[in-house]
């Protein structure tokens, strides 16, 4: 496959000051639900990992992410165990966002060794395979190289990179018009997607994508960030940040984007990233609509 550079520099490192801004929860972020799913705190049991040094956990950056699904009824826990069978038994849908393997805790540099054991991935996999549910959300490197075991154990295979918009614009947009938004039962309802700068993945065959990469570049630094000008990069094309499988009697999405799914109030001036951001809005549809998708 052909290698280029075609990403300015100045550009990227832009980007990396917003990104290295002091990232803290919305905490005001409300998103009211006219009809919930179920009655309030009747829903099934959402688990939402914190067990694997998680950029986004339920007591912080993914507090607004909880405070959506419970508006839907769902019932929230967080887990800070070994992921074990049992552990799994106790949860109709288990969520995992930017793991890390300790190594990379405040490093984010290669090499960047999967967050989860042989015996969890087994766990996780066959949970799944037997009726089990799994979100998936493994952002930019280093997290997309923390999770690629797991989800190559599905099939799906992690660039352990950052996914940069060509178009140089200041969000990053997904449009049916352009097949870039899927039209499918995950995104009825939804007519614009907003991401903000995450990884990109190769779906197996029988996955239905959600989000396809068009127009992107795939860069590959060594340090999270840091681009020179020999950073390797690979053109998009074919690559997707969303995508979702029935595996066996279960069913999996894979998310490339973390704070997609976030409230956050970034930087100096708290600027707004995630559902809070205008633009988004329509992320809190897509979030619900994958969530009732798990839910079957």
């Amino acid at each position: 496959m052909k290698i280029k550079n075609t990403l300015p520099l100045i550009v990227l490192l832009a980007l990396g000051r917003v990104v290295f801004g002091q990232q803290a929860p919305d905490t005001a972020y409300n998103f009211a639900i006219a009809q919930p799913r179920y009655p309030l705190g009747k829903g099934s049991a959402v688990t939402v990992d914190a067990a694997h040094n998680n950029f986004h956990t339920l007591d912080n950056r993914y507090a607004p992410f909880g405070k959506v699904l419970a508006n839907d009824g769902y019932r929230l826990v967080s887990n800070n165990k070994t992921i074990t069978p049992e552990v799994l038994r106790e949860c109709r849908i288990y969520v995992i966002s930017n793991p890390l393997d300790s190594s990379n805790t405040g490093s984010w540099q290669l090499p960047t060794p999967s967050a989860f054991s042989a015996a969890e991935i087994t766990a996780i996999h066959d949970w799944v395979k037997n009726g089990g549910s799994l979100l998936l959300i493994a952002d930019h490197m280093p997290f997309a190289g923390a999770a690629q075991a797991l989800a190559q154990s599905f099939g799906f295979k992690f660039l352990n990179c950052f996914a940069m918009d060509n178009r140089r614009r200041s969000l990053e947009r997904f449009y049916r018009d352009n097949q870039s938004l899927a039209d499918s039962e995950i995104t009825r309802g939804v007519d614009t997607v907003v991401t903000f700068t995450g990884s990109a993945f190769k779906i197996p065959k029988g996955a239905q994508p959600i989000l396809a990469l068009k127009n992107y570049t795939l860069s590959l630094p060594v340090v999270a960030w840091q681009f020179e000008e020999n950073t390797p990069t690979l053109p998009g094309e074919g690559f997707h940040q969303g995508a979702y499988l029935v595996y066996g009697k279960g069913r999996i999405v894979v998310m490339g984007e973390a704070a997609m799914f976030s409230a956050q109030l970034a930087g100096p001036n708290r600027n707004p990233v995630g559902l809070n951001r205008p633009e988004a809005k329509a992320n809190n549809q897509l979030l619900i609509n994958i969530i009732h998708w798990l839910d079957q």
